[in-house]
């Protein structure tokens, strides 16, 4: 396996941190606060966050780049033997919740792992992605958010987008509820057999394509008129990003796991959520489109 550079992630790393806080800083027209940390057992990292924005009720986007001499296992679950093993991790995570219900809430990170294998070689990998939560759903902005995944990948491999689109489908699905958490995106981990350069590339290709992904919907959106009945159906279905973000998130897991910095990892959670017991939408209104027309996977780039 080829030596990773990681000194150049890093660097791109932060440099993508500071373009999507400059793009959103400018829809919303507040600022991020900045809040660097430093973790006792190695490392550290950088959030930047906005509450009570013009647009964004509640947005994060934050960069760790950490060390620990105990692999975790929410990262060794696929790896079993790199239990145990010294190992450094560096990303960018984001969730970004508009206070307008017909915004839909957003994440999006990329992340790297090195560690050594049992031959004391470097064992190397990247993962990431997107992926885009309506609550009142638009054809038009799923298409696009796919579409922008779609071209970023295409370079890379034409078989990229479907791999990683399933992928998406499958893990952002809350098992207990047999729903999808939104209307998907891709999702990949574990990536490295290309080598290290074409992954690095490909990961950037995902990165740099979020501005342009979400950043045209949010303004689409953001002025939409609405009421206390929105707000409400918001609330309720923020109460399942809540669930999936506990419950199944790797990136959660990991964070806590690995003695993280508790405010920067649950910084994705919404600041107001509702929970209810059994409720349904009435049929035909427009919160129940979101389950018969939205939630179901289906193929976004159909003709």
């Amino acid at each position: 396996m080829t030596a990773p550079n990681t000194t150049e992630v890093k660097a791109w790393l932060l440099a993508l941190q500071a373009r999507i806080v400059a793009a959103v800083e400018e829809v919303d027209g507040k600022s991020f606060i900045s809040d660097s940390w430093e973790r006792p057992e190695g490392g550290g990292g950088l959030s930047r966050l906005i509450e009570e924005g013009n647009v964004l009720e509640r947005g994060g986007i934050g960069f760790s780049h950490v060390k620990g001499s105990n692999l975790p296992p929410s990262a060794a679950a696929n790896r079993p033997d790199l239990a145990g093993s010294a190992w450094e991790a560096m990303g960018v995570s984001l969730v970004f919740h508009p206070r307008n219900p017909y915004a839909p809430t957003v994440h999006m990170n990329v992340r790297f792992f090195t560690t050594l294998g049992a031959d004391k070689q470097p064992v190397w990998w990247f993962g990431g992605g997107m992926d885009l939560t309506p609550y009142y759903g638009f054809a038009e902005d799923a298409r696009h958010f796919h579409q922008t995944c779609h071209d970023a990948l295409a370079p890379h491999d034409a078989e990229l987008y479907p791999r990683f689109k399933t992928w998406c489908d499958e893990y952002f699905y809350l098992k207990h509820r047999k729903e999808a958490r939104g209307v998907g995106g891709v999702f990949f981990d574990d990536f490295n057999a290309p080598g290290f350069a074409p992954s690095f590339a490909m990961t950037q290709s995902v990165g740099d394509s979020f501005i342009n992904a979400y950043v045209p919907i949010l303004k689409r959106r953001k002025d939409t008129p609405y009421g206390e009945r929105e707000r409400d159906f918001q609330a309720y279905r923020r109460g399942r990003y809540v669930e999936f973000n506990l419950v199944f998130d790797r990136g959660t897991h990991f964070g806590l796991q690995s003695g993280g910095r508790t405010e920067s990892i649950l910084m994705s959670l919404p600041p107001v959520v509702k929970w209810r017991y059994d409720w349904k939408p009435e049929d035909g209104s427009p919160e129940a489109r979101l389950y018969t027309d939205f939630l179901p996977h289906r193929d976004w780039l159909a003709a």
